[in-house]
């Protein structure tokens, strides 16, 4: 993929001929394209809420909760004005909450036993918090698999320009088979676990090294 400006957002497109577009939008670099963050809030609350009919907080339109923070960077997949896709990214190290509880990133809190509903027995050890770790969780895709690929593709490129070692990633067992079709160096952190919502996994990829 190739970095059509220097600055963020930065705009990610694959080499081969493509309609999709992808955009790493952080806070307040981003903020001329932070619609595009509302309209990915607005895909996950149709596809995790009213589609698999999760119990997340919604608000009129939009899922959101607590790792959505202006300190969070999102990766959005567009096709034209739609977008089509997104995750969202948090570096392990980052902190927030100013209340009795404080949160780090959605995989460690689960571990710690502060996330409600969530397994603690995601990982076989307490995740880290570590500058050069990062994790990418709520991902969502409406369309083919090549816009899963995409978005990870721009991650992989972001973190590799931010010094970042490896990335964690929750989600469902699948995504380890498609890692590994895509000669991805995948390995899995925990057991597959699940609740009422569905089985899942921990998964850390290596960041590849990009010029």
């Amino acid at each position: 993929m190739r970095t059509n400006n220097q600055d963020y957002p930065s705009v990610y497109q694959p080499e081969a001929p493509s309609d999709y577009e992808v955009r790493i939008i952080r806070y307040p670099e981003g903020i001329a394209h932070w619609h595009l963050v509302s309209s990915y809030l607005k895909l996950r609350k149709e596809v995790f809420v009213d589609r698999l009919e999760w119990p997340l907080f919604h608000v009129d339109d939009l899922e959101f909760e607590q790792y959505d923070s202006f300190d969070t960077t999102y990766i959005v997949a567009t096709r034209g004005l739609e977008v089509v896709g997104g995750a969202r990214l948090r570096r392990t190290d980052q902190r927030s909450g100013g209340g009795r509880v404080q949160y780090s990133y959605m995989i460690r809190d689960a571990c710690l036993g502060i996330l409600p509903g969530l397994p603690i027995n995601l990982c076989d050890e307490v995740p880290p918090q570590d500058e050069g770790v990062w994790e990418l969780t709520r991902m969502v895709v409406n369309g083919p698999k090549d816009i899963t690929r995409l978005i990870l593709q721009a991650t992989n490129e972001f973190l590799s320009q931010k010094g970042a070692a490896s990335l964690m990633f929750l989600g469902s067992p699948a995504f380890l088979r498609m890692a590994k079709t895509w000669k991805w160096p995948a390995k899995q952190l925990g057991p597959v676990t699940g609740n009422d919502d569905g089985r899942f996994q921990v998964i850390e990829c290596p960041v590849r090294k990009t010029q």
